[in-house]
C-alpha cells in the first residue's frame, strides 16, 4: 500500500510541476501579447485546456490519496472488488475496476 502511495504522490508532484510550468508560460504569453500586440489565441486556447485537464488529474489523484489515507485505495467504488494491480500502476488515481469503468463508458456513449 505504501507503494501505491508513494505513486500517487509522485503523480500529483508531476501534476502540479507541470500545471506551474504552463501558469508561467500562459504569464509569459499575457506579457508578450501586452508588449507586441500579438494576441497568439490558438496558443493560448491550447495551453488553458491542457492546464485544466491538468487540474482534474491533479484532483482524480488527490481523490485517491483520500481513498488511501482512508485504507481504501484499489477498491472498486462501484463493485467492490479490488482493482488490477496492473491498472493501478498505469493509472494510479483509478477508482474503478476495468470491468465497471468499461460498462460506464459505454452507458456515456448511449
Amino acid at each position: 500500500m505504501s507503494e501505491d502511495i508513494e505513486r500517487l504522490k509522485a503523480e500529483r508532484n508531476q501534476i502540479v510541476a507541470e500545471i506551474r510550468h504552463l501558469q508561467d508560460n500562459m504569464r509569459g504569453e499575457v506579457e508578450r501579447d501586452l508588449e507586441e500586440g500579438d494576441p497568439a489565441l490558438y496558443e493560448r486556447e491550447k495551453n488553458l485546456a491542457l492546464l485544466q485537464h491538468l487540474e482534474r488529474e491533479l484532483g482524480a489523484v488527490e481523490y485517491a490519496l483520500s481513498l488511501a489515507e482512508k485504507g481504501v485505495y484499489g477498491i472498486c467504488e462501484n463493485c467492490g472488488e479490488r482493482i488490477d494491480p496492473a491498472r493501478l500502476k498505469a493509472i494510479p488515481q483509478a477508482t474503478l475496476c476495468l470491468k465497471c469503468k468499461t460498462e460506464l463508458e459505454r452507458k456515456r456513449r448511449m
